[in-house]
């Protein structure tokens, strides 16, 4: 510094003081230099009142001389003080220089500068308001200041700024929300706790209405919750427990779809904290928010639907997701299937979803609305809050359906979670079915590989959905109509009738024209076509018709009507191609249409052929039942048809004499290969208890031909490759009234059956049906 300059009105002596590397000579200093500012202040000299605010800052507190800077920032406090209640006049002179000093490499030097500051402070309160800006953003920096010194020096400033900022009604909230929003995102933890200690203070007064600007910082609050602090994420805690707690106190004012995206973000995170807290929220925003929150439900299930399927480490995070998926879904109502178009009374719509969500350097970014990871549940008190009222609430169908078809075809998800796609899928087909349908294509096939899952509970739900879908009214139209948005068929094969040429499918030659086939009693346009692609898929996978064939048939009989899946089934299986599939296929439907309890109205039906329906059901039947000569068989003797049973066993199975013994291969006839093949798995299917409960046993009079029809079905019974010493081929014969008996350990026990035929020789010829019935009944289980 040039001591020949003059620095009037400061005297050599105090300008020398200043400069002195002694922190007491310079406190001498700052004395005269406020003895000096009193005068100057009681005379209302302005001019020199600045002038001496002006020489310090520039000569001193921003010189290149440490010691000039240290002197220069202890002389402007000492006018701060002088000023006293004017310093407010001069804040913005009194205020820069320090803040300059704030970034200096010098750490006794910023030190200085915060008490420097505090004193200025101290003397201006409220007046410093206007400048409050840059002073947070100063003391933010100084918050994470390395020295210690400095950080408390920082912190006694900071007490002091926070209780003049809560006594003051003055706060200018709207121009501070943006520093705070640029701030919020710093990854240093003492930042971090200086920017939460300030939103604590900022919530904590009355006449500073933060909730309104809760939108900004959320999302910054978030990522703070998951510093690796205690601490830090403790406070965190409180200040997003303290806004939720406002926020149910006065939902009327809070902003939910500007957050809701937000929301949908943290619930997808890894971090356990802010995953459970982030949904916690949205639980609370879908029950306070009601349908507000519908236009983003995509983004909702995208963040929902895999914490479904978390195990008991994540059980609080799973249980609050299952409220959320189950509010969520109650809020969709019939009445979202009406058209697009704004309702009467509805005015300009919200901005788009993707639009809600603040962009925040280092944030996620991008709507949840009709996105979908490709990687990879009491009534609610719903308030209606004040947005509804200004903006129609959509449903947006596209997104929904192409999340769930997404989760839906992820094979790693979880079997909860399936269930939970499932459960949306029968949802909307029953809230939203006109629109649903225009989405079905899309979601057939997706739905009939769903068969093939491990879980029983997911294939129940899945034939809930297909079943719905089947017999839906809204599916009846042939031509769904357009999507609601973006074509999502454009990657799935539609709904067609098998194309041919390929070994083992259904072929087009046999089905075309079936999908409205007039001799099918038809549901909806999409049940034949239903029952084409589950044939289609049972031809193509036949571990799939072994294992889950019949547990799929007998619960679509549950959920829709047994008479037209059977009579459909028939119809398509009489065109199939691959005679050995149809023969298996039809074998299967045979065994449930006689063992299963869901189809006893159905046995009943086909026992009283009295009725054009059941006449024509039969003739259906029999048609495809062709393709298998035993369950032919055992169809005439559901409807009673003996004789006509008892004629087709003997073309198929010609015997020529009577007696008990055993007969070879070579001894047997002209007898059917194919159906003396499939005699023995069928066998139990013809015993007499099974008969009896489906209505085969009649207490009439007997025709002539029942007895014989019955002594073709204990010689099926018997059929097997090696009984008590029976060889592989040999068939074991029973004949009515005679008198052998072949030796082996249930000797005694059929020669009791025997003398029940013999002893009733000359009453009626039934009771030696009976008698011979069991005597067959029991072969059957040693046969089994």
């Amino acid at each position: 510094m040039n001591p020949e300059k003059d620095f009037a009105p400061l005297t050599p002596n105090i300008v020398r003081a200043l400069n002195d590397k002694l922190y007491e000579k310079r406190k001498v200093a700052a004395l005269e230099i406020e003895k000096l500012v009193r005068e100057f202040v009681a005379q209302n000299n302005t001019v020199q009142i600045k002038h001496v605010i002006q020489t310090l800052s520039q000569e001193f507190a921003l010189s290149q001389h440490p010691h000039s800077r240290k002197g220069g920032l202890i002389g402007l406090a000492a006018c701060s003080i002088a000023l006293g209640k004017d310093s407010g006049l001069y804040l913005k002179e009194l205020i820069e220089p320090v803040l300059t000093c704030f970034n200096d490499a010098d750490s006794r030097l910023r030190y200085y500068a915060c008490e420097a500051l505090y004193n200025i402070v101290k003397v201006a309160r409220g007046a410093v308001l206007p400048h409050f800006n840059v002073l947070f953003d100063g003391l933010s920096k100084l918050a994470a200041d390395p020295d210690p010194n400095v950080k408390s020096g920082s912190e006694l400033l900071d007490r002091l700024l926070k209780d003049i900022v809560t006594e003051s009604n003055k706060f200018d909230l709207v121009s501070f929300i943006p520093l705070l929003r640029e701030r919020i995102y710093s990854n240093n933890q003492y930042a971090r706790q200086f920017i939460i200690s300030w939103i604590l203070v900022l919530e904590s007064v009355p006449d500073i209405n933060l909730l309104d600007y809760l939108p900004e910082i959320l999302d910054g609050l978030f990522q703070i919750l998951g510093d690796n602090g205690k601490e830090i994420r403790k406070m965190c805690e409180v200040v997003l427990g303290e806004f939720l707690k406002e926020i149910k106190k006065n939902p009327s004012s809070v902003k939910f779809a500007e957050m809701a995206n937000i929301l949908v973000i943290h619930c997808q995170t890894t971090d356990d904290l802010i995953q459970l807290t982030a949904m916690c929220w949205m639980r609370e925003f879908i029950q306070l928010a009601g349908r507000v929150m519908l236009p983003y439900s995509s983004g909702i299930l995208t963040a929902v639907l895999p914490c479904l399927a978390y195990d008991d480490r994540k059980k609080s995070i799973k249980e609050v997701a299952n409220v959320c998926n189950q509010s969520l879904m109650k809020l969709v109502t019939p009445e979202d299937d009406e058209p697009d178009e704004l309702r009467p009374g509805q005015r300009q719509a919200e901005p788009a979803p993707d639009d809600a969500l603040p962009k925040q350097e280092g944030t996620a970014s991008g709507g949840p609305d009709g996105s979908c990871d490709s990687s990879f549940s009491s009534s609610i008190s719903v308030f209606t809050a004040a947005s509804t009222e200004r903006a129609p609430v959509t449903l947006h169908l596209d997104g929904i359906v192409q999340v769930l078809n997404c989760h839906l075809s992820d094979t790693a998800i979880g079997m909860m979670t399936r269930i939970a796609v499932l459960k949306w899928l029968y949802h909307l087909y029953i809230k939203t079915p006109r629109k649903m349908f225009r989405h079905t294509d899309s979601l057939f096939p997706i739905l009939l590989q769903t068969l093939s899952d491990e879980s029983d509970e997911v294939i129940l739900k899945d034939l809930e959905v297909l079943a719905e879908i089947a017999s839906s009214p809204a599916g009846q139209t042939d031509d769904p109509g357009p999507l609601d948005g973006p074509d999502l068929r454009a990657s799935h094969s539609e709904l067609q009738v098998p194309t041919p040429g390929r070994a083992g499918l259904l072929n087009t030659s046999g089905t075309k024209g079936l999908e409205c086939s007039p001799s099918t009693p038809t549901m909806n346009s999409y049940f034949y076509k239903f029952m084409i692609n589950l044939l289609k898929r049972f031809s193509s996978e036949r571990r799939l018709l072994e294992v889950r064939g019949p547990f799929i048939i007998r619960q679509l009989c549950l959920l829709l009507n047994a008479e037209n899946i059977f009579h459909s089934m028939a119809d398509i299986l009489l065109r199939e191609e691959d005679l050995k599939f149809a023969s298996t296929m039809v074998h299967a439907l045979n065994t449930i249409l006689l063992t299963s309890t869901e189809l006893f109205q159905l046995r009943n039906q086909l026992k009283d052929l009295k009725t054009l329906e059941s006449q024509n059901l039969f003739c259906c039947l029999y048609r495809s039942w062709c393709h298998n000569p035993v369950t032919t068989v055992s169809l005439c003797f559901l409807t009673q048809n003996y004789r006509h049973a008892y004629d087709l066993i003997q073309k198929l199975y010609p015997s020529s004499h009577c007696g008990w013994g055993w007969a070879t291969e070579g001894q047997e006839g002209v007898g059917c290969p194919l159906f003396t093949q499939q005699a023995g798995p069928s066998a139990m299917l013809l015993s007499p208890p099974l008969h009896s409960a489906s209505g085969l046993v009649t207490s009439g009079p007997p025709g002539p031909w029942e007895g014989r029809d019955v002594f073709g079905r204990a010689r099926l019974a018997a059929k097997r490759s090696s009984w008590r010493g029976a060889g592989p081929g040999e068939t074991l014969w029973v004949g009515i009234g005679t008198e052998e008996a072949q030796p082996g350990g249930c000797q005694q026990v059929m020669l009791g059956y025997l003398a029940g035929v013999r002893e009733n020789r000359s009453s009626c010829p039934w009771e030696k049906v009976a008698a011979l019935c069991s005597l067959q009944f029991l072969l059957g289980l040693v046969w089994g």
